[in-house]
């Protein structure tokens, strides 16, 4: 028969180990449980459409690089006229002032793109919020109006970002309809795209910078108008209240 003596220094040993054993299963089952609730939490989701009764459609731009067709794209709104909402990122702002002050100029309304385009998740909130805050200032500073607007960088988001947004006061905006102008589509093929889809309250998104988005932006508009839509600015397409968003990013006012 084998005895196993324990001395002091071995007491001790199993204690801290035990000790070890303990914190390690109270830390995993914490972690288990904060992983539950963050999975229980409901997503909140940005307006990417909003339930209206009106022919209604809403056309916007996005702008974080390149500034070459601007110009071209305010003409061609004006000639058919038409006003959209262009979501600007804050470098941008800062090199291209003048073509901020023109989009303001022409009766556009102007929305927050965040400071640097980044991946908004992945930052931290009070990061995040700053890079909302410093666009809204850089085109305050120049338009004389703060934008009541954000779509996100790459159009990610979590809860974190709807929230910043919110709590600025502002309304976190996607889109339902993408003319996939990034990819390049020749104008027939991305005019067939947008007016295809929209219906009711459709948000479409294009690009400031992409290749044939001037070549494809009349026959964009008059395919919509044909339809018998108004095209509007989001903001007037966005009706005064209290909301929510269904899982479909669909805008409906809350019933008192």
């Amino acid at each position: 028969m084998k005895l196993i003596l324990l001395t002091k220094r071995s007491l001790i040993t199993l204690g801290l180990s035990l000790m070890i054993g303990v914190t390690a299963a109270t830390v995993a089952v914490t972690s288990t449980v904060r992983a539950v609730q963050t999975a229980a939490e409901p997503r909140k989701i940005p307006v990417y459409r909003v339930e209206s009764d009106k022919k209604q459609v809403a056309i916007s731009f996005d702008a974080a690089w390149g500034n070459e067709q601007t110009e071209e794209l305010l003409k061609i709104l004006d000639d058919h006229k038409v006003k959209a909402t262009f979501f600007l990122v804050g470098s941008w702002v800062d090199k291209y002032p003048e073509s901020v002050k023109s989009i303001a100029a022409h009766g556009n309304d102007i929305g927050n793109h965040s400071d640097t385009h980044p991946h908004m998740p992945s930052l931290e909130q009070g990061k995040a919020q700053n890079e909302i805050s410093a666009c809204n200032h850089k085109i305050e500073k120049l338009t004389g109006k703060a934008p009541t607007l954000f779509r996100p960088p790459y159009g990610d988001y979590d809860n974190m970002v709807v929230d910043c947004v919110n709590d600025l006061g502002m309304y976190c905006v996607q889109w339902d309809v993408d003319s996939l102008d990034w990819k390049d589509p020749t104008p027939e093929q991305m005019t067939k795209t947008v007016v295809d889809k929209v219906t009711d309250g459709s948000i479409v998104l294009m690009h400031n910078g992409a290749k044939n988005t001037p070549a494809a932006l009349p026959g964009i508009i008059e395919g919509i108008k044909d339809k018998g839509f108004d095209i509007v600015l989001i903001k007037d397409l966005i009706p005064e209240g209290e909301y929510y968003t269904d899982v479909q990013g669909e805008l409906h006012l809350t019933e008192n």
